[in-house]
C-alpha cells in the first residue's frame, strides 16, 4: 500500500492529540505524510494535554486566527497542596501545603469567583512574549521578568468531581486562558496552594473530541489513501457567521479585491460576527470572507478562497 499524496488539499482535520507530543510534531506529521506545503494548528497543547488539535492545511491555514478566537472545553484535575514552577505537574514542586481542611462547599464558592472576565498572570513558561521572546525561553535561561496580568473569559467553570487533593472541573473559556493559571490561582485562593494534574481539550470551537481522529487512526489513512475522507472544508469555521450567495459579477469583484454592496438587508442581519460575512459563487463553493464597512455602507473582501476565471 502507498500513501495518496495531494498538495493541494485545503481544510481542517479535527486530530486528538495524544499526551507526551507536542503539537509542532503532530503538525511536521500531517506535513510530510499529506505532502501539503502549509500546515498548521489552531491553538497549542502542551505536551503533558491531550485532546482537540484542529490541524489546518493549504488555505486552511488562512482561518487560524478564527479558530483562535473561538471558546474552549477543558476537562482538567487539579491537585491541591502542591505548588511546582511550571503550575503544572511537569515542573519542580517549590511549595507544598495541606488542603484537608478543604471542604467541597468552600471548593464551589472558590472556583465560582472564577467565572467571568477576570485577570491573569501568564504562567513563567508559557509563550506570551516579553520584548520580543517567550516567557518559556527567559524561564529555562534562569531570567526572571515581571509578568502582568491580562483579561480572561470563563464562560463556565462546573465542578465534575472531588477526591482530595484532587479536584476535576470542566471550563468553557474564551481566547488566551490559561487553564494551569486558573490551578495556580484556585490554590492561592484557597490558601493550600495547587497545580494543574492531567489537562484534556474538549471542544475548540465547532470541533469536539467525539470526532477527533487519534494520531494512530490518522496515520492508518494516509496509509490506505482516504485521508482526504477527513478534511473538513474551510468554511465550517464560519459556520455561524452570515452567509450570501453573490452574483458572478459581484464575485468577480469580490476576487479582485474590490468592495461591494450585498443588498439593504445584509448588514442589519449581521450578529456576533465582527460585520463579517462568508460569500459563497452560485454554484455554492466558498468565495471568501468580506467585513462590512459602515462608513462607505460597503462589503470589503478580506481573505478570498476562490475565483472567477470562467469567461
Amino acid at each position: 500500500m502507498t500513501t495518496s499524496i495531494r498538495t493541494n488539499v485545503d481544510g481542517i482535520i479535527n486530530v486528538n492529540k495524544p499526551v507526551g507530543e507536542t503539537s509542532f510534531t503532530i503538525v511536521a506529521l500531517v506535513k510530510r505524510l499529506s505532502g501539503v506545503r502549509r500546515v498548521g494548528h489552531a491553538g497549542t497543547l502542551d505536551p503533558a494535554a491531550s485532546g482537540v488539535l484542529p490541524i489546518c492545511l493549504g488555505q486552511g491555514t488562512r482561518v487560524v486566527p478564527f479558530l483562535m478566537a473561538a471558546s474552549k472545553c477543558y476537562r482538567a484535575q487539579i491537585q491541591l497542596g502542591v505548588t511546582t514552577d511550571t503550575d503544572d505537574a511537569s515542573g519542580q514542586v517549590i511549595q507544598q501545603g495541606d488542603p484537608s481542611g478543604i471542604d467541597r462547599r468552600q471548593l464551589e464558592s472558590a472556583l465560582a469567583s472564577f467565572c467571568g472576565v477576570i485577570e491573569q498572570v501568564p504562567p513563567r513558561y508559557s509563550a506570551v512574549k516579553h520584548q520580543g521572546r517567550p516567557l518559556y525561553q527567559l524561564a529555562r535561561a534562569g531570567i526572571m521578568v515581571e509578568r502582568h496580568s491580562r483579561p480572561a473569559r470563563i464562560y463556565r467553570l462546573e465542578l465534575l468531581d472531588f477526591q482530595s487533593p484532587v479536584v476535576t472541573v470542566e471550563v468553557e473559556c474564551g481566547k488566551g486562558t490559561y487553564i494551569r493559571a486558573v490551578a495556580r490561582d484556585l490554590g492561592q485562593l484557597l490558601g493550600c496552594g495547587a497545580s494543574l494534574k492531567s489537562l484534556v481539550r474538549l471542544r475548540c470551537g465547532l470541533f469536539d473530541i467525539s470526532g477527533a481522529v487519534s494520531v494512530p487512526q490518522l496515520v492508518t489513512a494516509f496509509r490506505y489513501g482516504y485521508w482526504s475522507r477527513l478534511v473538513y472544508p474551510i468554511d465550517i469555521v464560519l459556520s455561524q457567521w452570515l452567509a450570501m450567495v453573490v452574483s458572478d459579477e459581484t464575485g468577480r469583484l469580490i476576487s479582485q479585491g474590490r468592495p461591494v454592496t450585498l443588498g439593504k438587508d445584509s448588514s442589519s442581519a449581521l450578529s456576533g460576527a465582527e460585520n463579517r460575512c462568508r460569500v459563497y459563487t452560485p454554484e455554492g463553493s466558498f468565495l471568501g470572507i468580506v467585513r462590512f464597512d459602515a462608513e462607505a455602507s460597503t462589503w470589503q473582501p478580506e481573505k478570498v478562497f476562490g475565483s472567477f476565471d470562467r469567461e
